[in-house]
């Protein structure tokens, strides 16, 4: 069992769906694994820990200033037994503390000197969990390595309908089981990510570029670093995320600049992602002052880019996987299966950017996977980290 023998760390934090923590951690018991919560008191209104105690047969961990129950320090001795943590419920705040990396109490404290792999699983108001404060505090943490497991969406405790509720205590226990599956099956090889669109100067102010904001590449780029592989990630300009942990990032601004770094880094990658949106036309001349708007009009000649997916195809090695992106407007699948031939790919993911939740500048995607025996893999809409542990399942499939 993939669970048997593991020490999880399970933090319940002050939501009404803490009830459900109870079922999970006595569905961990069951698949084996060794339980140890932590609660912040608030979480205490809504459970004891007297039941936590019972389910779990370990202490329960509340306050700060308790004497200890395992040995040293109590928060460091118990993030240094976790093989796993688990925060569920993840309340809003308790998002917003550890994206700040703030330490007030039990819980928090620990979590800052957690070394091994940290699941949360958001449980609040539709309208809160979608407020931007809490979707770009998601994003830190997921930057950062956690792994977000996604909420259902239902009748909520407050009343409402949407998007919010704490998934069922065994579709969570399975997700867990299926990161523990997954392990380190990259280990030992280089994985190449592009991603984010390139800017293409006019002058010292003004640029081309586009929407992409390279939410999806870095999502790729996390999952295959907790799989194990070394990686590389070549961003565009139009990036503004935070590195990811355990990710080498070569930042870069122009497609030129993107060229010349990925056909560096992809002599030896056994993987290769182009998830980066390139600009496929750049100003002839960069003016080297700023443009002064005047009564005329402007002309820009434009001259093509190099098209990097196409020379990293005719470079191919033997055994290198090669996976490429479309983001297109109309007949996306033509155009996908197309691409795939002319640049030598193994995989071509398209996606429709007009569609809802998807495409540039969100956290969702929907996404058709094409393969090049043109079987066609259709994934439906999901967050980008789902969308990315996906891929990489099925770029796993083509080594086996």
């Amino acid at each position: 069992m993939i669970l048997a023998d593991k020490k999880i760390l399970l933090g319940v934090t002050g939501g009404i769906a803490a009830y459900k923590a109870v079922e999970i951690a006595s569905r961990l018991r069951k698949k084996g694994a060794e339980v140890h919560v932590v609660m912040t008191k608030e979480a205490a209104c809504f459970v004891t820990p007297l039941t936590f105690r019972e389910i779990t047969g370990q202490p329960v961990s509340l306050d700060m200033w308790e004497e200890p129950a395992h040995w040293n320090v109590e928060h460091i001795a118990l993030a240094r037994l976790a093989d796993l943590v688990l925060i569920a419920p993840a309340t809003a705040n308790i998002i917003a503390k550890a994206a700040a990396g703030i330490a007030d109490d039990m819980l928090t404290t620990t979590l800052l000197a957690v070394t091994s792999p940290i699941f949360f699983a958001p449980a609040m108001n539709s309208a809160m969990y979608e407020n931007p404060v809490t979707q770009e505090n998601m994003a830190k943490l997921q930057a950062r390595g956690w792994h977000k497991i996604e909420p259902a969406a239902g009748y909520l405790a407050c009343g409402v309908s949407g998007v919010g509720r704490l998934p069922e205590p065994q579709d969570i226990v399975r997700e867990l089981e299926e990161a523990g599956a997954r392990g380190k099956t990259l280990a030992g090889k280089k994985v190449l990510v592009t991603a984010g669109g390139t800017l293409e100067a006019i002058d010292p102010v003004r640029f081309i570029g586009n929407r992409s904001s390279g939410k999806m590449g870095y999502a790729i780029a996390q999952e295959a670093a907790r799989r194990g592989a070394d990686v590389v990630l070549v961003a565009g300009g139009t990036v503004a995320l935070a590195d990811p942990d355990g990710v080498r990032v070569l930042r870069t601004e122009s497609a030129l600049a993107m060229r010349d770094a990925v056909l560096q880094e992809a002599e030896d990658a056994a993987i290769v992602i182009k998830a980066a949106a390139v600009a496929d036309y750049r100003p002839k001349t960069r003016q080297v002052q700023k443009i002064k708007k005047n009564d005329a009009e402007l002309t820009l000649v434009l001259e093509k880019n190099p098209d990097i997916l196409l020379e990293l195809g005719g470079r191919k090695k033997e055994k290198q996987i090669l996976v490429g992106f479309a983001a297109e407007t109309q007949n996306l699948l033509d155009y996908a299966k197309a691409k795939l031939q002319k640049k030598n790919l193994d995989l071509i993911v398209a996606n429709d950017v007009t569609c809802p939740d998807a495409g540039f500048n969100t956290e969702t995607n929907l996404v058709k996977i094409v393969a090049r025996d043109g079987s066609v893999e259709e994934v439906p809409l999901m967050s980008k980290q789902k969308v990315a542990e996906v891929l990489l399942d099925r770029i796993e499939s083509l080594q086996k």
